[in-house]
């Protein structure tokens, strides 16, 4: 009980709308159908609006605030009181140089019911990269290692980043006409090809995207221990791993600690009990 409810008051949704305009539902739909959610596309819903990779409209706020506010947005849009919405984020990995990191953000939001469950999956291989070229041939070993064409390409001219000549590009033929193109428009002479990072056109984000749903879906089938409403799951990574030579504190991972998204409640598991960390990583014994 919580909330003076009942486990029976707590129902999934039967229909959810998916805030996608970049065929997202394709990774998702059978892992919600399979727990009884059929996904439902906005017939008008420009998600572009919240931000998009090519920084001609930058994001404005966080993953999590982009995610709520597609998910508010697909909601207005079919009149539906819960969503699904999905954030990608993809840069340089924030601690070992020249490797690309990415982020996939899923946020299942029940209106009705008055909660929000987010999901993160972190992708240490993204199909993720870009070069400059005046042809082509200058882009061969780019193309080859990204997947090119099943991977889509964006070109912009080289000091105009901002400004895109052309977007989902799979072809050699148009290719070839947005980097000529890109080329008379830089100031260098020179395009900028890029990896086109809309989840269509990036078959490694589709993957990581349909992890990501899976876990969502485990954790909308998975009850809370105490009170029985649905969602519980990991909620964030405490650190704090003591070294194994003074019993300081470290940065490593200690406790990965559960919660429910409707009564609070929250528990933490050890990621190995017992263990301890190598002084190396250690920040007295190893300044």
């Amino acid at each position: 009980m919580t909330n003076g409810r009942s486990a029976s008051d707590f129902v999934l949704p039967r229909r959810v709308a998916m805030a996608t305009m970049h065929g997202k539902e394709r990774a998702l739909s059978a892992s919600f159908a399979a727990i009884g959610i059929d996904l439902v596309l906005p017939s008008a819903l420009d998600t572009d609006q919240f931000g998009t990779f090519t920084r001609d409209r930058p994001r404005s706020g966080t993953m999590l605030e982009a995610a709520r506010a597609k998910a508010q947005a697909a909601m207005q849009e079919t009149g539906l009181q819960a969503a699904l919405a999905s954030e990608g984020a993809y840069g340089p990995h924030p601690t070992i140089p020249l490797l690309a990191v990415g982020r996939e953000l899923l946020l299942f939001v029940d209106a009705a019911q008055g909660f929000e469950i987010a999901e993160m999956r972190i992708d240490e291989q993204p199909t993720f990269g870009h070069c400059p070229a005046v042809s082509v041939g200058d882009a061969d070993a780019f193309l080859g290692r990204i997947g090119f064409p099943e991977q889509g390409l964006v070109v912009a001219p080289v000091g105009r980043l901002n400004a895109p000549v052309a977007k989902g590009i799979c072809s050699v033929p148009d290719l070839e006409i947005a980097i000529e193109t890109a080329v008379g428009l830089s100031p260098t002479g020179r395009a900028h090809i890029e990896t086109d990072m809309r989840a269509f056109m990036n078959p490694r984000r589709m993957v990581v995207i349909g992890e990501v749903g899976r876990q969502m879906t485990a954790r909308l089938s998975t009850p809370c221990t105490y009170c029985r409403h649905p969602g519980w799951g990991k909620v964030r990574t405490e650190y704090g791993l003591p070294c194994s030579l003074c019993g300081c504190p470290t940065s490593l991972p200690r406790h990965d600690v559960f919660g429910c998204v409707s009564c609070g409640v929250e528990e933490r598991h050890a990621q190995s009990p017992g263990a301890v960390a190598d002084p190396t990583y250690c920040p007295l014994c190893n300044p």
